[in-house]
C-alpha cells in the first residue's frame, strides 16, 4: 500500500476548465472577439495560459503580443479562480478514504503557487493536503521530477512509496523520473497529442475511485 498519493491539480483533482475557459472568453470579449467553443478549450487546460492563448488568439509564447495577453489573462483568472471549478466526481470520496486510511496526500501542479494555493483553499482542501507545490515552487517544473521530490521531502515519505496521478504525459514523465508509481487519469484533459496508452504510466484510470484498488486493503 502506498504511504502517499500526490495529485496534479487541473484535470486530475479538480475540473478547472470552466473557469479557465471563462477567463479566455472575457479576454476575447475585451478584444472584440467571439468566444472560443468550450470543447476546443477543454483539452488545452493542462497547457495553461499557453494552451488558452493558442486556441483563443492563435499565439505562441515567442510572439510579441503574447506576454501582455498572458499577463492580462492571469490577472482576470485570479479574480475568477473558483466560480465553477469543482472536484471531479468521486474525488471527494477518494480523499475521504485516504484520510480514513491514514494515507498522506498532496498536490503537485504546474500552476503558479500564487494561483494554486488560493484555489486549493477555495476548494476547502488546504488544511487537509500535506502540500500544494506550484510550478514555480522549485527551480524546475514538471516534466522534471524536482517538485515531486520536494513534495516527498515535505511529507517525509520516499518517492518509491508514493503514487502520482496526472492527466498529461509530463505528469507521468515527472513521476517516473522521481521514482514514483504513476497513474494516468483518462477522465482528465489529456492535452498531449500522444495517446494515453503510450505514456507508459503504471496504471490508467477512468474514474478517481479506481485509485482505491491500488491502495490495498483498508
Amino acid at each position: 500500500m502506498p504511504e502517499a498519493v500526490f495529485f496534479d491539480l487541473d484535470g486530475t483533482l479538480a475540473d478547472t476548465a470552466p473557469d479557465l475557459a471563462g477567463t479566455l472568453n472575457r479576454l476575447q470579449a475585451e478584444h472584440g472577439l467571439a468566444p472560443s467553443p468550450f470543447e476546443q478549450l477543454r483539452p488545452q487546460v493542462s497547457n495553461g495560459v499557453r494552451g488558452m492563448l493558442g486556441v483563443g488568439f492563435g499565439l505562441t509564447p515567442d510572439e510579441p503580443a503574447y506576454a501582455g495577453l498572458a499577463q492580462r489573462f492571469l490577472s482576470l483568472y485570479a479574480e475568477f479562480l473558483c466560480v465553477e471549478t469543482r472536484l471531479f466526481p468521486g474525488m471527494t470520496e477518494l480523499l475521504d478514504q485516504l484520510d480514513e486510511r491514514g494515507i498522506t496526500w498532496g498536490i503537485v501542479t504546474n500552476k503558479a503557487e500564487r494561483l494554486a494555493k488560493p484555489l486549493v483553499e477555495a476548494l476547502g482542501l488546504a488544511e487537509r493536503s500535506i502540500c500544494t507545490i506550484g510550478g514555480d515552487t522549485t527551480a524546475r517544473a514538471k516534466p522534471f521530477p524536482d517538485p515531486l521530490l520536494y513534495a516527498c521531502r515535505i511529507a517525509g515519505i520516499a518517492p518509491t512509496s508514493s503514487l502520482y496521478i496526472g492527466d498529461d504525459i509530463r505528469d507521468i514523465v515527472a513521476g517516473k523520473a522521481a521514482g514514483m508509481r504513476t497513474v494516468a487519469a483518462a477522465y482528465g484533459y489529456l492535452g498531449s497529442h500522444q495517446p494515453i496508452d503510450t505514456w507508459e504510466a503504471d496504471t490508467i484510470i477512468e474514474h478517481p475511485l479506481e485509485i482505491l484498488h491500488l491502495l490495498g486493503k483498508s
